[in-house]
């Protein structure tokens, strides 16, 4: 199962890009179609306005993308996402420059 380092965003009940954030390690499926993240099981989906995944169980709305070194990583405002404690050295050295684990080749 793919791993990846990624910025997770829940968008249920929040004001445009307000919900609470996270950097940590996501497990794909092989079709990249389902996410694994935090005991959730998230499922892509193009339908949706402000979101990319939903949780199966609750329905929740999240964003699900690739960390920026820039820290941008919402769209409307600055973020302060938690960082998981097993993702803090990866996500360190990306910050630094170095390529993420799964991507060292764009």
């Amino acid at each position: 199962m793919p791993q990846r380092l990624m910025f997770v965003q829940l968008k249920t009940g929040y004001d445009t890009d307000r919900g609470p954030s996270w950097i940590g390690w996501v497990d794909f499926s092989k079709t990249w179609s389902t996410a694994y993240f935090r005991g959730r099981t998230l499922r892509r989906s193009g339908k949706m306005f402000d979101a990319n995944f939903h949780d199966v169980q609750t329905n929740e709305e999240f964003w699900v993308s690739g960390p920026k070194r820039d820290r941008t990583d919402t769209r409307y405002g600055p973020s302060n996402p938690e960082i998981e404690p097993d993702a803090v050295e990866t996500y360190s050295a990306f910050l630094a420059g170095a390529p993420l684990p799964g991507r060292e080749n764009g």
